[in-house]
């Protein structure tokens, strides 16, 4: 593995939180698409004709799906193309390429952005409007761990012992002219 020039020192060398955030949107967008066709293949493989049987296993067969998606690319080169488009990548605190491990960790750390509002959702048997109300308020609470952090990263960073760093944009050839 080689090691990633990390930009200047200072808090400019992280990405920010904007970039952070569009970039995933960006994301969810193209998950949507690895999503619908994984699950397709997985009702094609499994004869599933409801959307409810083998309800577990399709959740968790998507889990694994979308941990390979994120570990991949974070292992490689340590951006997925959202990261790449908004100059954003995941290194580890030395600026080194994350490894398999830091890569897996910090692909179940990130569903702390999702799991407790759905947990409580499940608890208090709250729907429709006020879950995804719930939903929101946890998103931005998890965005907001980024604020403690005098490197503005967010916490699941820091567990895994990551950082998203933004990579200096190259000049087009028809800048140079």
């Amino acid at each position: 593995m080689t090691d990633i020039t990390l930009p200047e020192q200072g808090r400019n060398r992280y990405a920010s939180l904007k970039h952070r955030l569009l970039c995933m949107i960006y994301e969810a967008v193209l998950l949507f698409g690895v999503v619908f066709a994984a699950g397709f293949l997985f009702d094609v493989i499994s004869n599933s004709t409801s959307p409810f049987a083998l309800h577990n296993w399709r959740q968790l067969y998507l889990f694994i799906v979308l941990g390979v998606y994120f570990t991949y690319f974070w292992g490689h080169g340590g951006q997925t193309l959202p990261m790449q488009t908004w100059h954003i990548r995941l290194v580890d605190r030395n600026g080194h390429p994350v490894s398999f491990r830091q890569a897996c960790l910090r692909y179940c750390l990130a569903w702390m952005w999702f799991l407790p509002s759905l947990a409580l959702s499940d608890a208090f048997h709250i729907q429709n409007w006020p879950s995804i109300l719930l939903f929101v308020a946890g998103m931005i609470a998890w965005a907001l761990t980024s604020k403690l952090d005098q490197d503005g990263q967010f916490l699941h960073d820091k567990l895994a012992k990551t950082q998203l760093i933004a990579v200096p944009r190259k000049p087009r050839e028809s800048d140079t002219d």
